[in-house]
């Protein structure tokens, strides 16, 4: 099992870092809040899970190993392979899915692209002995900031273009302008794509240019 990568950021995209290992070029799906921590050229440490498939071998990169057990646990459950693991965690923090479990919220589930209300149903039922408690107040300080602030998917969106060079004002710009986009696909019972939104910002930017 490789624990962890560690060393140099030497490209970004919006789900992948390459991390420089001894020479090597280490490609890493990541989140894109983990994406939005980490700059070119700077030192990075990344937890990580392989996951190895007849065809392929996929490593998954977190910013701690908090999240990388959260990862692995929420695949002990029916139905969730790597791909919406990572989805979960691209919406909701470790502690903000330990939550949403110890209390039965299927709305916080259902935020998640990919899970409807029977699936978020089934998923607290099998992971509600296994995420435990939550460890923390940052599940509840990062709900109420939510509530009181710009939507989640803005801030997650914004730290992704910023981390991958964009300035501020670039940001906000791409932001605006697929603002039209999040809000049809919440008006329509589901929760904004940040990948999606991601790849359509930066091409947004990149007609800019």
């Amino acid at each position: 099992m490789i624990a962890f990568v560690s060393g140099p950021v030497a490209a970004l995209a919006p789900t992948t870092a390459v991390v420089e290992v001894g020479g090597i070029g280490m490609a890493v799906q990541c989140t894109p809040n983990t994406i939005a921590g980490l700059r070119l050229g700077q030192e990075a440490r990344l937890a990580t899970s392989l996951v190895v498939r007849e065809d392929s071998l996929t490593l998954y990169g977190f910013a701690d190993d908090d999240e990388r057990q959260v990862f692995e646990l929420l695949q002990t459950a029916s139905g969730v392979g790597p791909r919406l693991a990572q989805a979960m965690l691209g919406v909701h923090s470790p502690d903000a899915l330990r939550l949403a479990v110890a209390t039965g919220d299927e709305k916080a589930l259902t935020a998640v692209p990919g899970i409807g209300k029977k699936g978020a149903q089934k998923l607290l039922l099998e992971l509600k002995d296994k995420l435990g408690q939550p460890l923390g107040t940052g599940a509840l300080v990062g709900a109420q900031r939510a509530a009181a602030g710009p939507a989640p998917w803005t801030e997650q969106l914004s730290a992704a273009l910023i981390g991958l060079g964009y300035a501020s004002r670039e940001a906000e710009e791409a932001v605006a302008a697929v603002t039209p986009q999040a809000e049809a696909a919440i008006a329509a019972g589901g929760s904004a794509p940040v990948p999606q939104l991601l790849r359509a910002a930066l091409q947004t930017l990149n007609r800019a240019r």
